[in-house]
């Protein structure tokens, strides 16, 4: 009886270890900066299309808690990969300078930081915010621009009234008169005021963008140890998320679903709409047209810490390449969209 046992169990290790080579997939836990919505869906599409699969990767995806607070859970490895703010990592590296956490492919070319307000209010640019009461969540990757923001439209900031409030209250205040204009992602608040009833033509929004900013947006940025000691996994990563991002442009519609699998309260037909002006606005923009997704135009990005320095004071500077490498993205040819 032992023997017929032991010679079952051999079998089977035997079988399992014939199978592991063929099956084995490296498991990745990855950070959003936020809620599974519309700007997404790549990452979905990569994990339902197999792309992250083909690379050995067993992919799973956790919400956020905004474009700034979610680097740290990368720096300490909590998560090896995250997508966040790439302007609020410049301020991180260099306030932690031995924490080399970098970037690895850029999402936003344009930024979707923003001021929303409404047509209400008679806020119709920049200066008009003086005298009022800008909304604003700590944690938000576009108030973190705000010192920036100021100094390039020449804005009084001792006129503006800085109200910290939660995120869940950001669009709910502004809709009810309780604030006069919040900062935010473009995509998000537009149609969270939706939501709360008001028309596209009762919302103004103000790409920080299109007012003197030349900051990137959210990147795809890894633990500096865990690249190190898995670069094909980064490598793999990066070249599946690619195929997701290509995938989501050529087909949105299609790609809205493998978000709302995941999203049981959502509205698709908003989420949808979020998406694609995500893509248009940030996604695809001339530049990436030109150059393929994925990576940065390293003047471009000097510059942008350049701005960064105009109202904060550095102590450990990064360099732009302390901040993007290249090294783990395929070939132009396979980035373009």
């Amino acid at each position: 009886m032992l023997r017929i046992k032991s010679a079952v169990w051999a079998a089977a290790a035997t079988a399992a270890l014939a199978a592991t080579p063929a099956s084995a997939q490296t498991s990745v836990k990855f950070a959003l900066d936020w809620k599974f919505e519309g700007p997404a869906a790549p990452y979905f599409v990569a994990i339902d299309k197999g792309y992250y699969k083909a690379e050995g990767l067993d992919v799973t995806i956790d919400s956020g808690p905004g474009s700034v607070a979610g680097i740290a859970r990368v720096a300490a490895g909590t998560y090896p990969i995250g997508f966040f703010d790439i302007n609020s990592l410049v301020k991180f590296r260099d306030q932690n300078p031995g924490k080399a956490v970098t970037s690895v492919l850029m999402v936003y070319d344009k930024p979707p930081f923003a001021i929303a307000t409404t047509t209400k209010t008679g806020i119709k640019k920049p200066k008009d915010l003086e005298g009022r009461v800008l909304g604003a969540p700590a944690p938000d990757g576009a108030y973190a621009q705000w010192k920036a923001f100021v100094k390039e439209n020449g804005i009084d900031a001792s006129k503006v009234k800085i109200e910290n409030i939660g995120f869940p209250v950001r669009e709910p205040m502004l809709a009810d008169g309780k604030v006069d204009a919040i900062t935010g992602f473009s995509f998000s608040m537009h149609f969270n005021l939706m939501q709360k009833g008001l028309k596209p033509s009762d919302i103004v929004t103000m790409l920080m963008a299109d007012h003197g900013l030349v900051l990137y947006g959210n990147a795809i940025m890894v633990n500096p140890d865990y690249a190190k000691a898995n670069p094909k996994v980064i490598s793999g990563f990066v070249r599946a998320t690619i195929k997701g991002v290509i995938d989501t442009v050529k087909d949105p519609d299609s790609a809205i679903k493998s978000v709302m699998k995941r999203n049981d309260t959502g509205n698709e037909a908003i989420e949808l709409a979020r998406l694609k002006m995500s893509l248009r606005d940030n996604f695809v923009t001339p530049w990436v047209k030109a150059n393929g997704f994925g990576s940065v135009d390293m003047g471009r990005l000097s510059k942008s810490i350049d701005q960064i320095a105009l109202t904060y004071d550095f102590k450990n500077r990064p360099k732009a390449e302390d901040i993007f490498t290249s090294q783990y993205l395929p070939p132009a040819a396979e980035r373009k969209l």
